[in-house]
C-alpha cells in the first residue's frame, strides 16, 4: 500500500465509525490501473481482521440501463445460497421483496406495484436495508461496489436512497469509480454531485505514484533497490501508474530497451504470451465479462480438460482471478478491455451469440429472472441478431418490471420498439404489436417518475389504436394519460383525456374499466378543489365500484370522496370513509393507496382544525408505508405541513427531504418547495424563500390546482409585502384568488393576506398625504375580508380564523379603532394551535394600545409575541417584535439578549420593512431627525457623497419623492426614534 496511507487512514475510520453506529458511503476514485481495487482489496482484509462482515460486487459494462441491481445481487448471492439466519430473521413482508432479487429465498412471487412511481421499489430498498441493518446486529457491515461508472440505474437509485436513510445501522458502503469515464452527461455525474454536496458521502481520489513512491513499489516487486535509471524510464513512460509500472516489468522489459507505445500495447504482450486455448478462452470471457465455470465450456465449445488447462493457465499469469462464488473475469478491466477491443467483427458476433444461446438454455431449464435476461438480450444485441435481440429484450423487459427496475425496463422496450422496424414479422415474434409495447414502455416510464415521455409514449400508442374497433382499450390509455398529465400538472389537458376516456364506454357499462375511469374523475375534481361536483362523481361511481369488485379501485374511490365530504361539511362520513381507505389499501397491499389515504385523511383533519389529531395521522402513516417512495415521501411533507403551521419549526425541517433530492415530476416537486420556502419565510431567509418559492410556483404554474396556488401566493405574497413591495404583493393575490374557487380555507387565508397588504398600503398612503390611495386601499381591504367571510362554511374553525384576521385589518386599512377586532383575531387561533398567526397579531395590538396611550399592555403584548417568536425559531418576527419595543422604549423580557441573539444570526436578518438594510435604517433615522448628507456622513463615518447614495436608495425603496416624505413613512411604521 504504498503512497497511500491518507487514504487507507479515511477507510479505516469510517470503519471505525460504522463500528460504533455511525454510517457513511465513500467513493474512491481514480483513473485506470492507479489502484482502486487494490486499496478496496486492503478495506476487505481490515474488515475481516476487524471481525466485519464483507459483501461486495461489481458492475457490469452491458449498456446503461440492462442489468438491474447487478452488484447488489452479486453481493447477497451467497447470503441466500448459503441460507444467512439474517434472512430468516426479517419480517416476511421484507422477505417477499427480497424474494425478487434472490428467488432462492421460497417466497411467494408479488407482481409490480399497480401505481407505481417508485412505490414498489421504495418497499424493495426498505427490505435491503433492513437486511444490512440486520447482518450489522453484531459487527459492522461493509458493501463494496466496484466500477460504479458501469452501474445501472436501479443500483444508482439505492445507493442514493442509502445515503439518505442510513442512521445508526453498522454499516460502510464503499464504491469505486474512473472519473475519466464520467462524460459531461454521464448517468453517475449528477448523483455523485448531490451524494457529496448534501454530506451523505465522501470522496477519495487517487493519485499516481510520485518518483519516490515509484520507487519504493519497484524495490517490492523486484526484491532489491531498482537503479536510477531504470526508476527514470518507467516513471516517464507509466506518469506515476502503479498497473502500466507492473505490466511493463512483468512483459520482460527492465527499462533500458524501446517501450510499448500504450499501456495496451504492454498488456497485449502479456496475452499474447498464453497457448492458443488460454487466449480463445479470454476471448470469450471478454465478451461475457463475469462467466462460471460451465458457461465457459456450453459457450466455448472446447473440450472440458483443455478448459481446465487454459484457466490454470490464465490465472497463473495473473490475468484471470475466480471468486468465492465459482465466476471467473479479467483480473483488471483494463485487460478485459483491451481482449476485446481486439476481436474481429465476425468473431464478436460470434462470441456474443455463442453466449446469450447458452444462457438461454440456462434460462429455460433453471429461470433466472431479470439478470439473465437482460444479459441475453445484451448479448444478441452485440451480436448483431435483431430477431433474438426483439425477443429477448421484451422478455427482459418484463422481468425488470417484476423487480420494480423500471427504467430498466423503459429503455429495454425502447429498444424493442426500435427493432420493430427492422426485423421481419416482427409483432409476431415479441408476442405484442407497435401499440402494446408503447403501452407498456409508457407504463414502465408512468412508475419511473418519467412523465413527459411517459405521456408522449401514451399519446403515440393512442395514435394507434382504432377508437371505435377497440373503445375499451383506447379508454384504458386515455385514463393513463389523464393520470399522467395530473401528476406532472397539466390539469386542462388532463381533464380532456379523462373526458374521452369516459366518452369511449356506454353510460350503462359496468366494467372494471369504467369503475376506474369514474373513480379517476372523482380525484381530479377533488384535486381542483371542486368538491360538491367530486360528491356528486362519487356517489354516482360508487354502486358501480362496488360491483366491479376491484378493491384498490374501491379503496382509490372512497379516498377521493372522503376529502371532498370533510370539504363539503360531511365531516364524519368523510373520515370514515378515509379510514376504510387505509384499510382496504392495507389489505390489498397497496402502497400507493395506502400512502395517499393517509396523507389525505392528516391534511383534511387538519384543515378542519383537528390539527394534533392530523398530525399523529401522518406520523402513523410514515411508520405504515416504505419511508423510500413517493408516497412516504408525500406523508412527511404533509406532516411537515401541520408542525409548521403549529409552530414546531425544528421537528417539521426533519421531515423535509435533503436539499440535493429533485424529484422528477411538478407536483411533488412544488410541495416541496413551499414547505421549505416557508420554514425559510418564517425563519427569515428571505432570499432562500423567494428561490424556493419561485421554483413552487412554476411547477404548479398549470395544475389548476389551488392546494398549490393558494399557499404560493400566500407565501410570496407576504415576501412581498415584508420587503415594501406592496404593488407586486396585491397583484399576486389577485392573480391566485381566481384560481381559488372551493378551497374555502386557503381562500380565507389569502383573503387575509390581501387584506394585510391593502391596510400597509393604507397607512402609507395616509403618511404620504394621499387621502384618495387610502380611501382606495381600505375599499380593498374590506373586499378581501368580506371574501374571507364568504369562505367560511364547513370547516367553520379555520375558516373563522382567517375571516377575523382578514376583518381586524380592514378595520386597520379604514384607519378605525382595530384592538377589539385583533383581539377577537387572536381567540379564533389560539384554540387551533397556531402560534404564529396569534403572535403577530399580538404585536399588531400592541402597536394600536400603544398608540392609544396603554404602554403596560403594549408592552406585555410584544414581550409575549417575542417570547412565542422566539420559541419557535420564527426569527423575522422575533425580530420585530424586540425592534418595537425597542423603538417604544418598553421594557425586554427577561432573556431578551439571548432571544435576540437567537432570532438575528446574521446582519441581514436585522433588516427592516421596505428591504431596507441596517446601515439604510440607521441613515432613514437619522434622515427622520432632520439631518443633512454632510451631518449624516459625519455622524457614520462616511463620505457625504456615500450618504447620497444610500439617501436616493431609501427614497426608492420607500417609493417617495422627496425626504420629507421618507420621515414620514419612517415615524409611522417606527423606523425613527421616539
Amino acid at each position: 500500500m504504498i503512497g497511500r496511507t491518507a487514504e487507507i487512514a479515511e477507510l479505516e475510520a469510517a470503519l471505525s465509525d460504522a463500528a460504533v453506529g455511525r454510517p457513511s458511503l465513500v467513493f474512491v476514485a481514480g483513473e485506470s490501473g492507479v489502484g482502486k481495487t487494490r486499496i478496496l482489496d486492503e478495506a476487505a482484509r481490515r474488515t475481516r481482521a476487524a471481525g466485519g462482515r464483507l459483501l461486495s460486487g461489481d458492475c457490469v459494462e452491458l449498456g446503461e440501463g440492462e442489468l438491474p441491481y447487478a452488484p447488489i445481487v452479486a453481493a447477497l448471492r451467497p447470503l441466500a445460497r448459503d441460507g444467512d439466519p439474517a434472512l430468516d430473521a426479517l419480517p416476511e413482508a421484507a422477505r417477499i421483496e427480497l424474494n425478487r432479487l434472490l428467488p432462492g429465498l421460497g417466497m411467494p412471487e408479488s407482481g409490480a406495484d399497480p401505481d407505481g412511481a417508485g412505490a414498489a421499489q421504495g418497499r424493495l430498498f426498505e427490505a435491503l436495508l433492513a437486511l444490512l441493518d440486520r447482518l450489522g446486529t453484531d459487527h459492522p457491515v461493509v458493501l463494496i461496489v466496484e466500477d460504479l461508472h458501469w452501474a445501472d440505474r436501479s443500483t444508482r437509485n439505492f445507493l442514493t436512497y442509502l445515503a439518505r436513510s442510513i442512521c445508526r445501522e453498522r454499516l460502510l458502503v464503499i464504491g469505486s469509480y474512473r472519473p475519466d469515464e464520467l462524460h459531461r452527461r454521464h448517468p453517475l455525474r449528477p448523483v455523485l454531485a448531490e451524494l457529496e454536496r448534501g454530506g451523505g458521502a465522501r470522496r477519495i481520489e487517487l493519485s499516481p505514484l510520485t518518483r519516490a513512491e515509484l520507487a519504493e513499489a519497484l524495490n517490492d516487486i523486484l526484491g532489491a533497490p531498482p537503479e536510477d535509471d531504470l526508476i527514470d524510464r518507467l516513471y516517464m513512460r507509466s506518469e506515476g501508474n502503479p498497473l502500466f509500472a507492473e505490466e511493463l516489468l512483468a512483459a520482460g522489459l527492465d527499462g533500458r530497451g524501446a517501450l510499448p507505445p500504450t499501456l495496451r500495447d504492454a498488456l497485449m504482450l502479456r496475452i499474447e504470451a498464453l497457448p492458443p486455448a488460454a487466449q480463445e478462452l479470454l476471448r470469450l470471457l471478454a465478451a461475457g465479462q463475469r462467466m462460471d465455470h460451465e458457461l465457459l465450456e456450453v459457450a466455448s465449445g472446447i473440450d472440458p480438460r483443455e478448459v481446465r488447462e487454459a484457466l490454470r493457465e490464465a490465472i497463473s499469469s495473473h490475468i484471470v482471478t475466480a471468486n468465492d462464488m465459482g465466476f471467473y473475469g479479467f483480473r483488471h478491466a483494463l485487460l478485459r478491455e483491451v481482449v476485446h477491443d481486439d476481436l474481429l467483427p465476425g468473431e464478436h458476433a460470434e462470441l456474443h451469440r455463442a453466449i446469450a444461446r447458452a444462457l438461454e438454455d440456462r434460462l429455460h431449464n433453471e429461470g433466472g429472472g431479470a439478470h439473465r435476461a437482460a444479459a441475453i438480450a445484451h448479448h444478441y444485441r452485440a451480436a448483431g441478431d435483431q430477431p433474438a435481440a426483439l425477443v429477448a429484450s421484451v422478455r427482459a423487459a418484463e422481468s425488470a418490471m417484476a423487480v420494480q427496475a423500471y427504467g430498466e425496463a423503459g429503455d429495454l422496450l425502447d429498444r424493442a420498439i426500435e427493432l420493430l422496424a427492422q426485423v421481419p414479422d416482427a409483432e409476431e415474434l415479441a408476442g405484442a404489436g407497435r401499440a402494446e409495447l408503447l403501452t407498456r414502455a409508457a407504463l414502465a416510464r408512468y412508475r419511473e417518475g418519467a412523465l413527459p415521455r411517459a405521456a408522449a409514449l401514451f399519446e403515440k400508442a393512442l395514435e394507434l389504436i382504432d377508437a371505435d374497433a377497440e373503445p375499451r382499450r383506447a379508454a384504458v390509455l386515455y385514463g393513463w394519460l389523464e393520470r399522467t398529465l395530473m401528476h406532472w400538472g397539466h390539469a386542462d389537458e388532463g381533464a380532456a383525456a379523462l373526458d374521452r376516456a369516459l366518452s369511449l364506454l356506454p353510460a350503462d357499462d359496468v366494467s372494471p374499466e369504467r369503475a376506474w375511469l369514474m373513480t379517476n374523475r372523482t380525484k381530479a375534481l377533488m384535486l381542483r378543489s371542486r368538491f360538491e361536483e367530486s360528491v356528486v362523481a362519487g356517489r354516482e361511481a360508487q354502486p358501480l365500484v362496488l360491483a366491479a369488485g376491484d378493491v384498490e379501485t374501491r379503496a382509490g374511490l372512497l379516498n377521493a370522496l372522503g376529502v371532498s365530504l370533510m370539504a363539503t361539511g360531511a365531516e364524519d362520513e368523510g373520515v370514515a370513509m378515509l379510514r376504510e381507505a387505509i384499510e382496504l389499501a392495507r389489505s390489498a397491499a397497496s402502497g400507493s393507496q395506502l400512502g395517499t389515504s393517509y396523507t389525505n385523511l392528516s391534511e383534511a383533519l387538519h384543515l378542519v382544525g383537528r390539527s394534533e389529531e392530523g398530525l399523529a395521522v401522518a406520523i402513523e402513516g410514515r411508520q405504515s408505508s416504505a419511508s423510500a417512495d413517493r408516497d412516504g415521501a408525500w406523508i412527511s411533507l404533509q406532516g411537515a405541513e401541520i408542525l409548521l403551521d403549529l409552530g414546531r419549526l425544528d421537528e417539521a425541517e426533519t421531515l423535509l427531504p435533503r436539499e440535493d433530492d429533485r424529484p422528477a415530476y411538478g407536483m411533488y416537486l412544488s410541495n416541496i418547495n413551499l414547505r421549505r420556502g416557508e420554514l425559510a419565510l418564517l425563519r427569515g431567509d428571505h432570499a432562500a424563500a423567494r428561490a424556493y418559492l419561485e421554483e413552487a410556483g412554476e411547477a404548479a404554474r398549470g395544475a389548476d390546482q389551488p392546494q398549490y396556488h393558494g399557499p404560493y401566493a400566500t407565501f410570496m405574497g407576504e415576501l412581498l409585502r415584508r420587503e415594501g413591495d406592496l404593488e407586486r404583493a396585491r397583484a399576486i393575490v389577485e392573480s391566485a384568488a381566481a384560481m381559488m374557487a372551493g378551497d374555502t380555507v386557503r381562500i380565507g387565508r389569502l383573503a387575509a393576506l390581501g387584506a394585510r397588504v391593502e391596510a400597509d398600503a393604507a397607512d402609507r398612503a395616509r403618511d404620504l398625504g394621499r387621502a384618495a390611495d387610502a380611501s382606495d386601499a381600505a375599499m380593498r381591504a374590506a373586499r378581501h375580508a368580506e371574501t374571507a367571510e364568504r369562505a367560511v362554511g364547513p370547516r367553520t374553525p379555520v375558516e373563522r380564523a382567517f375571516a377575523a384576521e382578514a376583518a381586524a385589518y380592514a378595520a386597520i386599512a379604514r384607519g378605525d379603532g382595530a384592538a377589539d377586532r385583533l383581539r377577537e383575531a387572536i381567540a379564533m387561533f389560539e384554540p387551533l394551535g397556531r402560534p404564529h398567526p396569534v403572535a403577530a397579531l399580538e404585536l399588531i395590538l400592541a402597536e394600536c394600545v400603544l398608540r392609544a396611550g396603554d404602554r403596560d399592555t403594549a408592552a406585555e403584548l410584544a414581550a409575549a409575541a417575542l417570547r412565542a417568536a422566539g420559541d419557535m425559531g420564527a426569527h423575522w418576527l422575533a425580530g420585530e417584535a424586540r425592534s418595537f419595543l425597542v423603538r417604544a422604549r418598553l421594557p425586554l423580557p427577561e432573556g431578551c439578549d439571548q432571544a435576540a441573539h437567537a432570532a438575528a444570526p446574521d446582519a441581514e436578518s436585522e433588516a427592516v420593512p421596505f428591504g431596507l438594510t441596517p446601515r439604510e435604517r440607521e441613515v432613514l433615522t437619522m434622515l427622520a431627525e432632520g439631518a443633512t448628507n454632510r451631518e449624516i456622513g459625519e455622524r457614520l463615518f462616511m463620505a457625504e457623497k456615500t450618504a447620497s447614495v444610500h439617501v436616493s436608495r431609501i427614497l426608492a425603496k420607500l417609493d417617495v419623492r422627496s425626504r420629507t416624505e421618507a420621515a414620514a413613512v419612517a415615524h409611522r411604521h417606527g423606523l425613527a426614534r421616539v
